[in-house]
């Protein structure tokens, strides 16, 4: 199997770089072939230009020089795992900026059955994927992550279910409160990435 690990946090020492080098180890002993996509060391740009926003619909024309290494990469997983943090109480920037700007028509959904170029039912395309995981970490605690809805975990519990379409819901490994964890808490995080990641 091929997985597509998508890392989205700016600093290599972090502790989220962590769960993405384990999470990576992981899979790979296993037996699965990683591509690791560090958006940050590739220096993925996240905001959409207005020639791409003005060709959303063009499909193929949609693909452009710079966007379509990433689609031919998603299109060639079997498997994706996503690893960020959550920054209040949403994805980091270049992270919604990779779901916005290569999640194109065409690519992730088609328009079924409208009259013009946007419009139509959605149906996801994206049928190459057969599992999605995330690995997040979260400041906030749990009850106050609760409190505010948890964002991140109902996108990928509803969101990434349709649009991947996978027989399964997605994974979603989370560690809440993770500035008031000992140090134990934060290798046990890591130790259950691995487990998890040696049985996805």
């Amino acid at each position: 199997m091929r997985v597509l690990v998508v890392h989205a946090h700016p600093v290599e020492t972090s502790y989220n770089r962590s769960l993405f080098n384990a999470a990576c180890e992981a899979l790979r002993a296993k037996g699965d072939e990683v591509d690791a996509l560090n958006l940050y060391d590739e220096q993925f740009q996240a905001v959409m230009s207005s020639e791409e926003r003005l060709g959303y619909h063009d499909v193929p024309g949609n693909l452009t020089p710079l966007t379509r290494p990433y689609v031919d990469r998603l299109r060639a997983c079997d498997k994706i795992v996503f690893v960020h943090p959550v920054w209040n109480y949403g994805y980091p920037a270049i992270l919604k900026g990779f779901f916005d700007r290569i999640f194109l028509p065409g690519v992730s959904f088609v328009l079924e059955g409208g009259d013009g170029p946007d419009k139509g039912r959605l149906v996801p395309a994206m049928k190459n994927i057969r599992k999605v995981a995330y690995i997040t970490t979260y400041g906030g605690d749990r009850l106050r992550t609760m409190i505010m809805g948890d964002p991140p975990r109902r996108l990928a519990m509803r969101w990434a279910w349709v649009t991947f379409g996978t027989p399964m819901p997605p994974k979603y490994l989370a560690l809440y409160d993770m500035n008031n964890q000992t140090e134990a808490g934060l290798k046990g995080f890591i130790e259950k990435v691995k487990r998890e990641m040696a049985r996805f």
